[in-house]
């Protein structure tokens, strides 16, 4: 499946559009991290436990939208677009 951000492929023709696609998830984070970020607030630096789990979401919600895609029939998905937020203290 191929991906990408512009809206267009270079040398390639949409020869069809099959519609939107989504890959949404949302993850809860482990009381354990939130110890470490708390210490890390103090002394400044990367909350490692806090990145892996943005990457594992962001990994999840790709697979899940190439998985509608490819039930559609797609070949490929133009102009993806990821967004992080937070839906409520703690997911």
């Amino acid at each position: 499946m191929l991906l990408t951000t512009t809206e267009a492929v270079a040398g390639r023709e949409i020869a069809q559009t099959f519609g939107l696609v989504r890959g949404a998830t949302v993850r809860a984070k482990h009381f354990g991290t939130d110890i470490v970020a708390s210490l890390k607030n103090l002394v400044g630096g990367e909350v490692s436990g806090y990145s892996s789990l943005l990457a594992g979401a962001r990994e999840q919600a790709i697979d899940r939208m190439i998985a509608e895609a490819r039930e559609m029939g797609a070949d490929a998905i133009v102009c993806v677009r990821l967004e992080t937020s937070t839906i409520t203290q703690g997911a």
